[in-house]
């Protein structure tokens, strides 16, 4: 595939959403296809994309932008196609192009950044990696999130996990993560996380309700357990909001970086879907800022739930130090945490 051939990016999108339980937001994403000849201005900005389209996710940057018109109740005629009860695509392309017509500028917005698909189903596999790391590592941890955006994530030391069988976290949490687990349950372990904050950019207040919705639009519609947990996550939120911080992610590593650590505790740097969005500079930096302090000595752990970009597989993989500065994979999962494929390395 032409990487940079924003048609095909987008019928590759809508053929990944249909493989995942998502073919109402598959006719969406496809409908993309009908704005491409220009008649919008939305449009002809989708077909001129300057950069990789798939990379820069694209497609579901306007997929937000559509569902967003439900969710606020601005247009509610893709209601139907989110509920199943339109499937004809021509009828779907039909109306994308109308509501791409009567909502332009509304909808122009949405590919100014990307998404904030911000889901704690992938907090699965971050806590699966903390229990193959305690006894590496130890059990007590340290945690900073890289592209925290609303924090979702940045509150999994709330959450219950019960991953193929190996439960951990809080038992009364509102939030239960529960993947379909493929392989052996990870080996119970302690993980005691005696911190957790995050950075982004652009983080998102999920206190607020205009930028919680917007949040949700993100979300494949017809995906209702992403909602709750969605729902769920602005539950406690509400009750004590995520520790975030805005700032690039480079200058934040580096500031964690300089801060104390207690002794016996693991620094451990962790993202999911999110490195393909930094620049390949802020990357390079931030590669050689972990690697550089554990090879220094300092006790760190980096935890990526990434997309292989050859594959686009979401692999787990872990770097530790000391010990074992390779990366390790420990499994793959899904994009939005509906299963975790765990090879749970020895």
């Amino acid at each position: 595939m032409d990487t940079h051939d924003v048609a095909a990016a987008i019928a590759w999108q809508a053929d990944h959403a249909a493989n995942n339980g998502a073919p109402c937001t598959a006719r969406v994403v496809r409908a993309q296809l009908a704005l491409l000849s220009g008649e919008t201005e939305t449009g002809r900005r989708l077909a001129s994309w300057p950069g990789i389209p798939l990379e820069d996710a694209l497609p579901l940057r306007l997929a937000g932008g559509f569902h967003h018109l439900v969710l606020s109740g601005a247009d509610l005629r893709l209601a139907a196609v989110y509920r199943g009860e339109v499937t004809d695509q021509n009828a779907v392309d039909a109306l994308i192009v109308d509501l791409a017509r009567q909502h332009d500028a509304a909808l122009l917005p949405w590919l100014d950044g990307p998404p904030q698909t911000n889901e704690a189903g992938r907090s699965a596999s971050i806590m699966a990696a903390l229990l193959w790391l305690s006894p590496r590592m130890g059990p007590r941890f340290e945690l900073n999130e890289l592209g925290a955006s609303a924090g979702v994530n940045t509150m999994m030391d709330r959450y219950h996990y019960e991953l193929g069988g190996t439960e951990v976290g809080p038992a009364d949490s509102p939030m239960r993560i529960m993947p379909e687990w493929r392989g052996p349950a990870p080996v119970p372990a302690p993980v005691e996380i005696t911190s957790i904050q995050g950075c982004d950019r652009a983080p998102v207040n999920l206190a607020d309700p205009a930028e919680a919705l917007r949040l949700k639009s993100y979300v494949w519609a017809e995906v209702t357990e992403r909602m709750a947990r969605i729902d769920a996550a602005i539950r406690l939120a509400g009750e004590q909001p995520p520790t975030l911080t805005q700032m690039d992610a480079g200058d934040w590593v580096d500031q964690r970086l300089s801060a104390p650590l207690a002794e016996g505790t693991t620094r451990v740097f962790y993202h999911s879907i999110v490195w393909q969005y930094l620049p390949p500079e802020t990357r390079a930096r931030i590669t050689a800022a972990i690697t550089g302090a554990g090879e220094a000595g300092q006790r760190i752990a980096w935890i990526m739930l990434e997309t292989n970009r050859e594959t686009f597989r979401h692999e787990l993989t872990v770097r530790f130090w000391p010990g074992g500065a390779e990366p390790v994979l420990l499994g793959e999962a899904h994009a939005h945490g509906a299963w975790v494929a765990w090879h749970g390395a020895a």
